[in-house]
């Protein structure tokens, strides 16, 4: 990667924070989103395909994420934008399936580094309260976008861009050295290959999870499997099959009611 790449990466993972000058709309849930992440990360640095097969089991697997109480387990944003440019930089010359394997080890590192980023700037904003306060007190309405606005964001900008740049460039010093293909014993490849192509299916057994709530339920689910596998109809296909039987379901659900009356 380039520099004005891995500055161009760096920028878009302070865009998809939390609370960033774009808003959370198009921040956090935008551009902090795998498939969203993987696809302008693979217009930076020229290969949108490849990245799209690593931002889409990316975006199945964290579908099903959810933050019990507030708790987050990890940066998302940080995670995914680190965990496509690894899996770009380090990708080439390996299979799909293994590069999507990549992708899984690097969400980690960047991961682990966002929430530690994540940390500090809390600790960082604290101070910033005592300053809207003594506005308030004082009746400078006026200045309370200083600490909330300017203040804040130079913190959040510093926090999230800075490590990235570094780490971002860290990857890319890694990669220069040698072809990382090579370097990786030939047991790891097989499974990152293995375990990349567990990604989409373990991502929609989580949103299973969450949608599934009685078991005949998963009736529904292998039909459409059976119907995509062994029969070889499209999504639309599909669709409108399910959606007729959802009209006769709802259909016979009001006959139903209406005897009983």
């Amino acid at each position: 990667m380039s520099i004005i790449q891995i500055i161009a990466v760096a920028l878009f993972i302070y865009l998809g924070s939390i609370g960033s000058i774009v808003g959370n709309t198009i921040g956090w849930y935008t551009l902090g989103r795998p498939l969203v992440a993987a696809f302008m990360v693979g217009l930076i640095i020229g290969d949108v395909q490849t990245a799209m097969l690593v931002g889409i089991p990316l975006q199945i697997m964290y579908m099903g994420n959810v933050t019990p109480g507030g708790a987050v387990a990890w940066d998302l944003s940080y995670a995914t934008y680190i965990g496509a440019a690894g899996a770009l930089v380090f990708g080439k010359g390996l299979e799909a399936a293994e590069t999507i394997g990549l992708a899984v080890v690097f969400p980690g590192i960047g991961g682990l580094v966002g929430q530690m980023v994540w940390n500090l700037s809390y600790a960082l904003n604290l101070p910033l309260n005592r300053i809207a306060s003594r506005y308030a007190q004082e009746g400078e309405t006026r200045k309370m976008y200083i600490p909330n606005l300017v203040l804040g964001q130079l913190i959040g900008f510093a926090c999230r861009f800075i490590p990235a740049v570094i780490l971002l460039s860290s990857m890319t010093a890694a990669s220069a050295q040698g072809d990382f293909a090579s370097m990786i014993p030939g047991w790891l490849t097989t499974l990152l290959g293995t375990f990349g192509g567990m990604m989409a299916a373990l991502g929609m057994g989580i949103i299973l999870s969450f949608l599934l709530k009685k078991q005949w339920q998963i009736c529904i689910f292998l039909l459409g499997f059976v119907l995509v596998t062994y029969f070889s109809l499209n999504t639309m296909a599909v669709a409108v099959i399910a959606a007729l039987l959802a009209v006769i379901y709802y259909v016979y659900q009001i006959e139903q009611k209406e005897g009983q009356i």
